[in-house]
Formats: C-alpha cells, sequence, structure tokens
C-alpha cells in the first residue's frame, strides 16, 4: 500500500480505529496466543530457579516484573494533546491518526511515564480497554448536534477506502482464515499440550595421536575414529511450576582413558561423554528421571529414579565454565572437581535453597545401586553419596565462590557403570582403586572460584582434597586441582575459547599396611599435568563445531611413562 493511502485511513476517527485494532487483535491472538499459552506451561510460574550451563552461573529466584498497561481514558484533563506524549514526534507516519484520538476523541491517555510506546505489540486487554473507551465516546457524539455530520463524514471516508483496498482487504481477510486453520491443525496435532521435547546429537571425529599403554608399556593405537551420542530430554510441567525431566540417552564414543582395559591403561585424558562401559555401543538407555518442584519462593526440591545430586541441582556450574553436556570442556576431570565426581548415577533426593541474593545451599543424598534389592545394596545398606555446598555470588555476580564437601561409602565388592566401585572415575588408577573385599569410605573437600574479568575473558580455579579410608585396613590421601581461562565470544558471538591447566586425581599418600596393587604403602610416585584447549565455535544457533587437544605428561603419575596427546573434533546439534 502507498503510505499516503496509509496516513489517510490511520487519520480518520472512531470507526477507522476500531477496524484496525479488530484485524491486529485477530492477527496476534492467532499467532500469539498458541505460543504463549506454551510459554506460560513452560515457565516455573513466577518464580524459578535455574539450574547454571557453562558460566552462567544461578540465577537467585526472580519475580517476574509487572507488565506496564497502557491508558484509555474519558478524562480529558489527562491528556489534552498529543505533543504530551514525548516519544511521539510530528514527523512520525501515525501522527494524525494519533493527534485524532487524543485531541479530538479523547480516547487514549498513554503511558504513566507519558509514552505511547508506538512500536510496542498491542495485547487483547489493551485493545479491550480502548475499545470500550471510544465506543463511550461514539455514544457522546450520536447524543450532541455535530454528530451526524462526524459520523457522516467518516463513513463516507471509510466507504472510499474499503472500495479503494477492497483486494487487499480480501487479501487479509484470507491469510487470517488461512492462519486459523494451519493453528488448529497444529493444535489439533501437537506432539503434547504439557511436554517439550529436546534433543542433542554428537559426532566426535579423534583419536590418539601419542602415548603409551600405561600397563603395557606399548604404543597406543593410532586409530582415528568416527563416533556418536545421543540425548533426548522430555520435559513436562503438571502445574506450571514443576517439571519431570526424562533423559534419553547412547552412543558409540570409546573414552580413550577408561579403566586400567582402556587403550592408555588410566583414567588419565579421560573423555567425557563417552559410552557407558557396561552397555553396548548405541544401546539407549534412561539417562536420568527428575521430579523438580519449588516449595515456597526461595526452594526447589528435586526426587530422582535416575541421576545425581550435584548434577541435578547444577552445583558445579557457577564455578566452572567448562561444565555442560555434550559441550564446552573436552573431559571428565577439566569440567568437574573430583568432589562432584564420586558415585554413578541412581536414585536420591536435592534440595537447593537461596539463603538471600548472595548466599545459596545445596545439598542432596544418591545411593547409585539404590534400586538393587541384593545385600550390600539398596537405597540406605549400599553405595551412598551425600552432599552438600554453600556458593557465594558478588552483587554483580562477576564472582563466585563455592565451598563442598561429600560423604560417600562403598560396600565390598560393590559395582558401578563407570568400571570402578569407589572414586573419582578420573586420574591415577590408585587414587580409584580399593582394597579387595573391604568397604571404603571417602570425605571429599572442594573450593571452585569463578571471576569474569570482563565480558571477553573469565578465569576459574578449584581444588579437591579427599580422604580415603579402606576399611580395616588403612587410610589414603587424593588431591587434585584445576584453572582455566576462558574467551566468551571469540571470533563470533556466541563462540568459546578456552584453556585449562591441572593435575587430576593423584594419590599422594599411603598407609603402609594397604595395597592398592602397587605395593604395601605404595602411592603415585609423581604429579602428572593436564592440558587441555579447545574452540567452540557456533556455526548456527543449533550447530557447533569444537576441534581440541588432551595433553597428559606423566601418565598415571608415573614419569617413565611418556606424554600422551589426542586430537578431537566434535559438533554438537541441538534441538
Amino acid at each position: 500500500m502507498k503510505k499516503t493511502a496509509w496516513n489517510l485511513l490511520l487519520s480518520l476517527p472512531i470507526s477507522v480505529f476500531l477496524l484496525i485494532l479488530a484485524a491486529s487483535t485477530k492477527t496476534l491472538a492467532n499467532e500469539g496466543g498458541g505460543e504463549n499459552q506454551r510459554t506460560d506451561k513452560e515457565n516455573l510460574s513466577n518464580v524459578s530457579i535455574n539450574i547454571p550451563t557453562s558460566d552462567n552461573g544461578t540465577q537467585i529466584i526472580a519475580q517476574k516484573e509487572p507488565v506496564e498497561e497502557l491508558s484509555y481514558s474519558l478524562d480529558e484533563s489527562q491528556l489534552t494533546s498529543v505533543s504530551q506524549l514525548s516519544d511521539v514526534q510530528p514527523t512520525d507516519w501515525a501522527f494524525q491518526a494519533l493527534q485524532s484520538l487524543v485531541e479530538r476523541y479523547g480516547c487514549i491517555a498513554g503511558y504513566p511515564d507519558s509514552t505511547f510506546k508506538g512500536n510496542r505489540a498491542l495485547s487483547r486487554y489493551e485493545f479491550a480497554a480502548g475499545l470500550n473507551a471510544c465506543l463511550d465516546q461514539v455514544n457522546k457524539l450520536i447524543a450532541s448536534s455535530t454528530s451526524d455530520l462526524a459520523l457522516k463524514t467518516d463513513l463516507e471516508s471509510i466507504q472510499r477506502l474499503t472500495e479503494e483496498f477492497s483486494t487487499e482487504l480480501a487479501q487479509l481477510r484470507g491469510r487470517l482464515d488461512t492462519l486459523e486453520a494451519r493453528t488448529a491443525e497444529i493444535e489439533a496435532n501437537q506432539f503434547s499440550t504439557t511436554t517439550k521435547l529436546s534433543g542433542q546429537v554428537q559426532f566426535v571425529l579423534g583419536g590418539v595421536l601419542a602415548g603409551n599403554n600405561v600397563i603395557t608399556k606399548k604404543a597406543a593405537p593410532r586409530v582415528i575414529t568416527f563416533q556418536d551420542a545421543v540425548q533426548l530430554a522430555l520435559n513436562t510441567s503438571f502445574t506450571g511450576k514443576d517439571q519431570l525431566r526424562l533423559v534419553l540417552s547412547g552412543g558409540n564414543i570409546e573414552s580413550l582413558g577408561q579403566t586400567r582395559a582402556g587403550l592408555f591403561g588410566t583414567f588419565d585424558g579421560r573423555t567425557a561423554d563417552n559410552r557407558v562401559p557396561s552397555l553396548q555401543p548405541n544401546q539407549i538407555r534412561v539417562g536420568g528421571i527428575r521430579y523438580r518442584f519449588p516449595i515456597g519462593s526461595n526452594t526447589q526440591f528435586n526426587i530422582f529414579a535416575q541421576s545425581d545430586g550435584a548434577n541435578e541441582i547444577g552445583l558445579s556450574g557457577p564455578t566452572n565454565p567448562f561444565e555442560g553436556s555434550f559441550s564446552n570442556g573436552i573431559t571428565r576431570f577439566s569440567r568437574r572437581n573430583m568432589v562432584y565426581n564420586y558415585g554413578d548415577t541412581g536414585p536420591g533426593i536435592a534440595i537447593l535453597h537461596n539463603l538471600s541474593d548472595q548466599w545459596q545451599l545445596g545439598a542432596s543424598y544418591s545411593a547409585p545401586n539404590g534400586n538393587d534389592p541384593s545385600p550390600n545394596n539398596g537405597l540406605f545398606t549400599g553405595r551412598y553419596v551425600a552432599f552438600g555446598q554453600v556458593t557465594y555470588f558478588s552483587p554483580k555476580r562477576n564472582f563466585r565462590v563455592g565451598l563442598s564437601y561429600a560423604n560417600t561409602y562403598s560396600p565390598p565388592g560393590a559395582t558401578g557403570l563407570s568400571g570402578t566401585n569407589f572414586g573419582p572415575a578420573a586420574g591415577s588408577n590408585l587414587a580409584n582403586s580399593t582394597v579387595p573385599g573391604a568397604g571404603t569410605v571417602g570425605n571429599l573437600y572442594g573450593l571452585g572460584a569463578l571471576y569474569r574479568v570482563s565480558p571477553k575473558l573469565t578465569a576459574n580455579a578449584f581444588v579437591g582434597y579427599s580422604a580415603h579410608r579402606y576399611l580395616g585396613h588403612g587410610d589414603g590421601q587424593v588431591w587434585n586441582w584445576g584453572a582455566g581461562l576462558t574467551f566468551p565470544d571469540l571470533g563470533k558471538k556466541g563462540s568459546l575459547g578456552a584453556l585449562f591447566v591441572g593435575q587430576a586425581p593423584t594419590l599422594t599418600s599411603l598407609s603402609k599396611n594397604v595395597d592398592l596393587g602397587a605395593g604395601k604403602g605404595q602411592a603415585d610416585k609423581d604429579t602428572s599435568l593436564h592440558i587441555e584447549g579447545w574452540y567452540q565455535y557456533k556455526l548456527t544457533d543449533n550447530i557447533e563445531v569444537t576441534p581440541g587437544f588432551i595433553w597428559v605428561t606423566a601418565p598415571d603419575s608415573d614419569a617413565s611413562n611418556p606424554a600422551s596427546l589426542v586430537g578431537w573434533l566434535r559438533t554438537t546439534f541441538r534441538f
């Protein structure tokens, strides 16, 4: 349409105003109504506790901001001139229309801050208020001595415009009818009114470039592989405040550092997102079942049949930007301090509570073999991990620090999905070993911090200590630490570069009477450095390509083992 014609159309008073509002509201109802309904079901009402990912941190429970409503008034003393609307200028193409509605008919009073916000979408409530005000004005005009002349002029103008734009109006009606039909079809065939499906697919091209197997002392196979991992998540809300989450996962990624039977013969350099060793390649499993709901305005309660508590309430995320499923760090070690890694998935509970705007408390209990009714298993008589963490957030959210503690127990002969019955499933073999036939207790302590130096640079560090007690035999001590730099929006908005260096879990001391496979009292001989780098390039909103490397010196904490080097190219698709 020509702009002059639109100016003529909008310059008409009451009748044209109602015509425009009716058409626009019908369009908004069809185009936006369904989405608004879905959004309301996905949001946790007016409060939420967000689980952190990457370096975004945990957002303290936030009250939704009130929506500012456009005012309509018949009291002309409130707004007598369009010039009182600070954001309406004479050069605006709809200025004459607004001037007529404000000064001639007094329908619109604007927002409380004396603005009109002309580019803002019209809500159904605002339309109803405007319609009511203008209809009252029409009644007043009809009762006045000049109403016949005004209404006759308006009707003649509308008739001319209707004839001139009859083709466009017919097309608009057709488009609205088509939109209504498509909307009805979508609503009738939608996946679910309560459930949202999301997924991730990962392709990995990688292999060993240098290094030996620490058990056989022979070169690890230099074989390049192409592997995959898949994760599907079904998120369901029944009340708008709760969430039931079901995760299905599978894949054939073989972790290069995975127990003594792996390519390197040690957990050092263990890649993340690999398949569960006890399952067949690409075998689909239920990776997580969790129900989450709020208790009051400051507390989130999670009960899960399959997961782990520290992950469910995201306790590692606020202080470690390397954390992230199918993204961020390449290895298990760079993603998590060992204090979070003892124990496999299983049933349990977790609670996240906001003490204030700056302090947060999280606690969980999980039993990796809680579903097993055999002796030395079950929810309270088998393996368990009791975990707690206090996290501090600076007022500007650019600094965070978390203090963690976990108590864990593994009975004699317990088994696990990770291939070890006790330990962090990262680092040296001795750090993950137990005494055959003896139960093992661990008291774990962790400290992690993150500081956002600038929007383009974030630094983080962590340290972890674990006191192992091999019941009836003696004690051992395990240490790990790590530090990293991340570079948000490196090269492109949404991309992320990172460097990480640390010492993976290492058995630093052992009681003289304890033999973990290397001899009585024998702890790790040396210390090993884990160096990792990657660049996560955001190809599109749903595709990321991440080349990276893993370099481990003195694998298995033994300087006689040559350094290992792994090349990794990960492509992640999200939907």
